[in-house]
């Protein structure tokens, strides 16, 4: 049997393909799927699917509605959502999609420095599990496997 997992969270550096190459290495059976990583083609798909559009409010309104509607279909295919939480960047959109899996009952496991125990607390408690390193959510990972 093979799991999909959605990997929510910051697009700005590799903790995916890092995740990725840990769980191959191990040969567990995982497929991936996630946001679109391509910062640039995730702020203008909007305009690339609907044109030019008459302002950044609304260029950004469109690029949000294609890039929900991806996140929608990616994720109700998920067996599994994995949301990492950096210490660089502002998280909304790993709040969002984290949020969306304990809605849809997927279940989730929350990648999080100590520094941010505080900060999302309670998002935190309603995670399956929640983690501070991406060794241990593959650990997690590779628990469902044995």
């Amino acid at each position: 049997m093979t799991f999909v997992v959605y990997l929510a969270g910051q697009i700005h550096d590799d903790w995916r393909e890092t995740l990725i190459e840990k769980v191959q290495e191990k040969d567990l059976p995982f497929e991936f799927v996630s946001p679109q990583t391509n910062h640039d083609l995730s702020d203008d798909i909007g305009e690339q699917v609907l044109g030019e559009q008459p302002g950044k409010y609304y260029k950004d309104d469109a690029a949000s509605d294609i890039n929900n509607f991806r996140t929608q279909v990616l994720m109700n295919k998920a067996d599994i959502v994995i949301a990492l939480f950096g210490e660089e960047y502002r998280q909304w959109n790993t709040a969002m999609d984290a949020t969306t899996a304990v809605n849809k009952g997927k279940p989730l496991i929350i990648v999080r420095p100590e520094s941010l125990i505080h900060a999302i607390k309670e998002l935190s408690n309603k995670a399956n599990v929640t983690v501070e390193t991406i060794d241990q959510a593959v650990s997690v990972l590779e628990y469902v496997t044995i």
